[in-house]
């Protein structure tokens, strides 16, 4: 089988950064009252600019779908001649313009330079893009196609912003309860951002650049052992199933926010890095490669919170990772879900720091129903 190389990669981000500070600006404030959960959440985080594809009055600057076709076009500096040559789309993202056509029929829409060529929509969560990469990977090293381009990316501002919460929190204020919305609910508001990445994948490499050999990708899910943790679009019950927004009514449907995307904070803590690391260490094990291998660790993760307890469990399992080889853009971008891991390699490979030789790890947990991806590239 063919071997199958990264040999361009691109970043599409909407709008200006916004600071901390800025965030309510954007998103607004739940009953006019600034949220008391904001600060806190963003101490534990540990980012301080995000992109949102939403302009001050909440008008949506950017599709998803546009977003990754900008993303694309980036990648061939919008040169129409060689996007034409592309032979496959897999497009990953957890959040669709809409629920139907697929987000990748819609990405290829605005791109008429294109063929018609096969395109594929893996849905999910942070692990669609690593989902999307995969097919790619697959299709080239197949020998179905000899190139393919993957994009991860996500569009969460507009469900984010006050107004998805309004009513529900006028609701609890009648009941002469909190007005509060539940911290489940508020929780990722602080947390996600919009934007995309793109990854040309060819089974030739560009001797003018470095290439990024795919070495292995490898994926499971623990979805048979732990009840959902962050959902969107349903309500979770008492007893860990879900009652989906097709069941319900719309007082239902809007008054209990239930279009909002929301997180089981204490199984999250408890689960998400000790099931994916665990993995990690078997795949190492299984494929008889050592920690000492890798050069530059690249672990999405949501939270600076998790950094800690990552670089624990590696310890722990005799895989410790030096801080220097570790790469993390959450900071500066925001956690944008599916892109996140996009927009790490893009960043990572246009830094001057990859010389040949050069391992690169990627890790990427998913906390919908705990699933984890993982990858391995050499810089050829």
């Amino acid at each position: 089988m063919a071997e199958v190389y990264i040999t361009k990669t691109a970043n599409f981000f909407p709008n200006s950064p916004v600071s901390n500070d800025e965030m309510e600006d954007y998103l607004g404030m739940i009953d006019g009252k600034p949220s008391k959960s904001r600060r806190i959440v963003l101490r534990n985080n540990g980012i301080v600019n995000r992109y949102y594809a939403i302009d001050k009055a909440g008008n949506v600057t950017h599709s998803n779908a546009e977003m990754s076709a900008q993303a694309l076009r980036k990648l061939f500096d919008n040169d129409p001649e060689q996007i034409k040559s592309i032979e496959l789309l897999s497009c990953g993202t957890s959040s669709a313009d809409q629920l139907m056509p697929s987000h990748a029929v819609m990405v290829h829409g605005l791109l008429p330079e294109m063929d018609s060529v096969e395109v594929v929509s893996p849905a999910g969560v942070c692990c669609a893009g690593m989902h999307s990469l995969k097919y790619a990977y697959m299709a080239v090293k197949l020998g179905d196609v000899n190139n393919a381009v993957a994009t991860g990316s996500e569009l969460f501002a507009p469900l984010l912003r006050a107004n998805t919460f309004e009513e529900e929190a006028q609701k609890l204020k009648s009941l002469q309860e909190n007005p509060y919305i539940g911290f489940e609910k508020e929780f990722l508001r602080w947390m996600l951002s919009d934007g995309a990445g793109a990854l040309y994948l060819s089974n030739t490499k560009n001797e003018n650049e470095l290439n990024l050999k795919i070495d292995w990708i490898e994926g499971v899910s623990y979805a048979n052992k732990i009840e959902p943790c962050m959902y969107m679009g349903c309500e979770k019950l008492e007893n860990g199933s879900l009652k989906s927004f097709k069941t319900m009514t719309p007082e239902e449907l809007i008054g209990g926010s239930a279009l909002s995307i929301k997180q089981d904070v204490k199984l999250l803590s408890q689960h998400i890095v000790s099931f994916g690391y665990d993995k990690l260490k078997d795949i190492f094990d299984k494929k008889g490669i050592t920690i000492e291998e890798v050069d530059h660790f690249l672990p999405h993760i949501s939270s600076n919170f998790f950094r800690s307890k990552i670089a624990d469990i590696l310890v722990e399992h005799g895989m410790g990772v030096p801080e220097e080889k570790w790469f993390i853009n959450l900071y500066t971008v925001g956690n944008v879900g599916a892109a996140s891991i996009y927009l790490m390699i893009d960043e990572l490979y246009h830094s001057g720091k990859l010389k040949k030789g050069d391992k690169i790890l990627l890790v990427v947990p998913e906390s919908s129903r705990f699933s984890y991806s993982f990858g391995l590239l050499t810089v050829c």
